[in-house]
């Protein structure tokens, strides 16, 4: 078998795994509905990220702030890590284990949602961004691996991919956040 084959198929097996377990299902949908109702109440949502997950996040970010699919108004979401000056200067003047805490310290608000995705569980800024974010009063989402690492006595939601290949987590932490970014839209927007 090929390895371009190897991997689609990796990332099916995980997707029928997802598909079949009726848990998962569930938190996604609670995720959703938690977003959804931040946003009835005024709130808004940030997401943090490492690497390929800082991409996600921000692209993520963008899906809820611009549209994923209804032409509607914007909405406040954002990735933590969008202004290079505030990450330079955290991460100079302090470390970049600091650098998303500081950044919910300064604009997170009690109510707002805080998404971390990490694929280990273990990233210590962002680790660091959920202490700053419990404190706050924020409610605290990750997407992870099948471990959890530190993030699962510190995630008020979690959704753990079952695997422990890189790749194919990012890949369903995607497709998780796309899934719930049609939710979002759909529920606050679909009947404007």
């Amino acid at each position: 078998m090929s390895n371009t084959l190897q991997q689609i198929k990796e990332l099916s097996a995980i997707c029928n795994q997802v598909e079949q377990n009726a848990q998962l299902i569930q938190v996604i949908d609670n995720i959703a509905n938690t977003i959804i109702k931040a946003y009835i109440n005024g709130n808004k949502t940030f997401f943090c990220g490492n690497g390929g997950s800082s991409a996600e996040a921000q692209h993520l970010a963008a899906e809820l702030s611009g549209r994923f699919k209804l032409e509607r108004k914007a909405i406040p979401a954002e990735a933590c890590h969008v202004n290079s000056s505030f990450v330079t200067a955290v991460s100079n003047d302090y470390d970049f284990t600091k650098v998303y805490s500081r950044y919910i310290e300064g604009f997170g608000q009690q109510g707002d949602i805080l998404i971390g995705l990490s694929t280990s569980g273990t990233s210590k800024n962002i680790v660091n961004a959920f202490h700053a974010a419990r404190r706050k009063g924020l409610t605290t989402v990750a997407l992870t691996g099948e471990n959890g690492g530190d993030l699962n006595d510190l995630s008020d939601l979690i959704f753990k991919v079952p695997s422990e290949n890189v790749p194919r987590i990012q890949e369903m932490h995607l497709l998780i956040g796309h899934i719930i970014c049609e939710k979002v839209e759909q529920s606050l927007f679909e009947n404007d």
